[in-house]
């Protein structure tokens, strides 16, 4: 889904057949302004994603941007200021500050978690823990606070989990079913092994052909025993339960990537509001 697919099904969604409120209260030609205020600190994310709801409701609107993505912001900052058609300003404005309020408390908390990080080697990942049809925004979000984005979809990495191997018949077999189907189809996908214990990682090691090995629901110290043990044959990646009060102990395991789920799903959004002056 691109942006300009997301925006317009977001806004078939809010408006319907009309702005009906709008519609009768306020005149067609009506022209007035309005800014986007912020009213808690934070990392700002979403302007470019509100730019372009305003660009797809109304053409015309003018918009001003004066702090742009990824930048600290303050309570009583003016992010950016709207001008034109009343009508096309409360058409958008919900669905500007859904999507500004939501990123930009991902973008907050992934660069707190971020900082956690520094000294280490390991970078930050999201994962597929998103909302429906919003994933979008929120992996944009994720990068603006300094993470790395994922994979987007089940269709741009091979990525074999514990389900996956056992429906397969285990590890070998799983991994040369993925090795084969991308030879058949003429497809170059990395591929990914989720392991759960140390007899998992002697057998991917000794089966190779992959390029990550995510080492789930492991413990710091065991972590970094399999990490030692790997000793940089494989990329390497952890996950499972990680978050701001774990995340530096499994950063100093070694380990080249860490995946958190908390990143996109257990975030608060951060308070704005768009209001006319």
């Amino acid at each position: 889904m691109t942006l300009q697919e997301f925006i317009k099904l977001a806004l078939a969604e809010d408006v319907g057949d009309g702005d009906h409120t709008s519609l009768s209260t306020i005149p067609a030609d009506a022209q007035k302004r309005a800014r986007l205020l912020v009213k808690q600190d934070g990392v700002l994310a979403g302007v470019e994603v509100a730019e372009a709801v305003f660009r797809e409701v109304d053409p015309e609107l003018e918009v001003h941007v004066h702090i742009e993505d990824g930048r600290a912001i303050h309570y009583g900052d003016i992010v950016l200021t709207v001008n034109g058609r009343a009508q096309s300003i409360l058409k958008a404005e919900r669905l500007v500050l859904n999507c500004m309020q939501r990123m930009s408390g991902i973008a907050t908390h992934t660069r707190a978690m971020v900082s956690l990080l520094e000294g280490t080697k390991a970078k930050l990942l999201d994962t597929r823990k998103t909302t429906p049809n919003f994933r979008i925004c929120e992996k944009m979000a994720v990068k603006i606070g300094g993470a790395i984005n994922h994979r987007f979809g089940l269709f741009d990495m091979i990525l074999i989990k514990d389900n996956h191997l056992d429906y397969a018949g285990g590890i070998e077999a799983a991994v040369t079913k993925a090795v084969d189907y991308l030879k058949t189809t003429g497809r170059s996908l990395p591929i990914e092994v989720e392991v759960r214990n140390r007899k998992e990682v002697e057998e991917v090691l000794r089966i190779g052909q992959i390029n990550r090995m995510l080492l789930d629901n492991f413990e710091p110290a065991e972590l970094k025993k399999m990490v030692e043990l790997i000793d940089g044959r494989i990329v390497t990646e952890a996950s499972g339960g990680i978050n701001e009060t774990n995340l530096r102990a499994y950063a100093e395991t070694g380990v080249d990537y860490i995946s958190s789920g908390a990143l996109t799903h257990q975030v608060k959004s951060l308070d704005m509001s768009l209001k006319a002056y």
